[in-house]
């Protein structure tokens, strides 16, 4: 690749968080009124989701499951530090939230070092052709942003480019 493709790459950067997944027996109930809850008031926890609840699925055989976001600013605090230690304060920070929630039977804790850009690629709308023999195309939320409507920015430039190729 080029110098300037190099440099274009090198500039794209990402907020890193972690995820946590809690799992609980069937029969748990988990009392709140909301599926879902953006936290704005917590240093550590950016979002609650009770992911039954969100996806409107109830069962007498499978347990809810929660699936909590950390802020961008604790990410990238504990990056280096170990999941087990991440996990053990993301909870301490979640019975601030949830006081008296129950013991998951399972739980799974996941860092995010490239959650969402911040920083996409310049003069690159939606993708960078690097070779055209053979054609090599990149593509994805680095050329654009980070939501739905960026996936598909990129998908159709990529497509783009792809049928100006052929």
């Amino acid at each position: 690749i080029s110098e300037c493709q190099r440099q274009q790459l090198e500039s794209v950067s990402y907020s890193s968080r972690y995820a946590l997944g809690l799992f609980y027996e069937a029969g748990t109930k988990i009392d709140v009124p909301w599926a879902g809850q953006y936290i704005t008031s917590n240093p550590c926890i950016r979002f609650v989701s009770i992911d039954n609840k969100k996806r409107n699925i109830e069962s007498s055989e499978i347990g809810p499951s929660l699936v909590i976001h950390t802020t961008v600013p604790f990410g990238v605090t504990y990056l280096e530090h170990s999941i087990e230690d991440v996990q053990e304060l993301i909870f301490q920070q979640l019975e601030n939230i949830l006081p008296g929630l129950p013991q998951p039977v399972a739980t799974k804790c996941l860092k995010w070092r490239h959650s969402q850009v911040t920083n996409a690629a310049a003069n690159c709308p939606g993708q960078m052709t690097l070779r055209l023999k053979p054609l090599l195309v990149c593509g994805g939320d680095g050329f654009t942003q980070s939501n739905f409507d960026g996936c598909i920015t990129s998908a159709l430039s990529v497509l783009e480019a792809l049928k100006n190729h052929v």
